[in-house]
């Protein structure tokens, strides 16, 4: 026999209060760092390129999209070596040879 749907609703709203209250509690009882609105002094961030001259493609991030790639082990490991963010070194190798050919081809 199937339960009402509503039963499921009061369950999960008995369950969402419970765990809402005492989150409630402990946010209380944490102190809250104080949220700073300018940067300290020295620590402004320059910009190596001037905003004026500066294009939209400049910008630009394309989207990232996860994907399952099989790669030989020795071409993973070559990436690798160089320690974190390799994912976004085979990236850039992608990219490049993709640009090459989008190139060569117009």
């Amino acid at each position: 026999m199937y339960a009402h749907p509503d039963a499921y609703l009061d369950k999960w709203r008995r369950h969402f209060m419970k765990n809402k209250s005492s989150q409630m509690k402990r946010s209380r009882t944490r102190p809250r760092k104080p949220v700073r609105l300018t940067a300290p002094a020295g620590q402004t961030k320059k910009l190596a390129v001037p905003l004026h001259t500066m294009k939209i493609s400049d910008f630009y991030r394309p989207l990232k999209k996860p994907v399952t790639l099989r790669l030989d082990a020795d071409v993973i490991a070559w990436f690798k070596k160089d320690g974190r963010r390799y994912q976004t070194r085979i990236n850039a190798a992608l990219r490049k040879v993709m640009e090459r050919e989008l190139k060569a081809g117009a």
